[in-house]
């Protein structure tokens, strides 16, 4: 592997913060309207962001993946969409949940709760609970505005309504500070996602990333690709000692060494840093090596 590429991947590992920091401000770019409280409604809200995002804060330039995909799931004209899946397909092809730790405005508002100071809790023995995100994929987002329509054959998009947190924390919250009307409006279901928010805010700062572990559709949609994905974790294990610091690192409860990929890695990069022997390194695409393995070290070179 060379020499420049494994610093290549430190670095970015290292810089990630920086990167979730500027991905929030390029989607979310239009500040004004937090005073003013009204939301951005150009021609770039035609198109989809990476990571969720609402398209109700006031300052988004674009539309959220969930969000757009059950307006048009639930629409009464049409039942699929070509570009928003041909979107999410090609974003999940080429980073799978890279998007997730290093895109995602949530994603960051988590790790941000997680650095409060306190006592901190493994999710390690709360694995099960990882499926419910897909629970929540194929029910809220796909079935419920598909069939639970109205009298005209409009369906509720049921996830952004009813339990997505990120329309709370930058939409209703920011657009009801800045507009009486909103403020005077708001009702029972504002009060029920609010709760909901602080629990996942509660649960953030006690759990590593909760709603994307257990929560997010969007999140379960790119997981389907983090093993075929053009960018992946890659394992030189013939520099590879066993010590597991990689594991003992990642907070996404993956053992590194036999599922580098696995559809719960975020690419956050936390193995990378760890790795005393610059043994894991990120790579756009490339080939995959046969396993040999040589006593208590394995020798493959592993892409996937």
């Amino acid at each position: 592997m060379d020499k420049k590429k494994k610093l290549r991947s430190k670095k970015i590992a290292g810089i990630r913060g920086w990167i979730q920091a500027a991905a929030t401000l390029l989607t979310n770019p239009h500040i004004p309207n937090f005073f003013q409280g009204k939301i951005y409604q150009g021609k770039a809200k035609t198109v989809c962001v990476p990571g969720l995002n609402c398209y109700s804060c006031p300052a988004a330039t674009g539309a959220c993946p969930i969000g757009a995909f059950q307006a048009v799931v639930g629409s009464s004209k049409f039942k699929f969409s070509y570009y928003i899946t041909g979107f999410l397909i090609l974003l999940g092809v080429t980073l799978g949940r890279f998007i997730c730790g290093f895109l995602c405005p949530f994603g960051w508002f988590q790790d941000l709760l997680h650095k409060i100071p306190g006592k901190k809790f493994s999710t390690a023995r709360l694995k099960p609970l990882r499926y419910l995100k897909y629970i929540i994929l194929v029910v809220f987002v796909i079935l419920l505005p598909m069939f639970a329509t109205n009298s005209i054959g409009m369906g509720d998009p049921f996830f952004c309504k009813y339990i997505c947190p990120q329309g709370v924390l930058e939409g209703a919250i920011p657009l009801s500070i800045g507009n009486a009307a909103i403020r005077s409006a708001l009702g029972k279901l504002f009060s029920f996602k609010f709760g909901i928010l602080i629990t996942v805010v509660v649960l953030s700062i006690l759990f590593y990333r909760p709603f994307c572990k257990w929560i997010c559709p969007l999140g379960a949609i790119y997981s389907l690709f983090n093993k075929v994905s053009f960018l992946h974790i890659t394992i030189e294990n013939s520099k590879c000692v066993g010590c597991n610091q990689c594991s003992r690192a990642c907070k996404m409860d993956i053992d590194v060494c036999r599922t580098p990929n696995h559809p719960e890695c975020i690419r956050c990069g936390a193995c990378i840093k760890a790795c005393p022997k610059d043994a894991i390194h990120y790579q756009f695409i490339g080939k995959t090596c046969q396993k040999k393995d040589t006593g208590d070290q394995q020798s493959e070179i592993r892409n996937h």
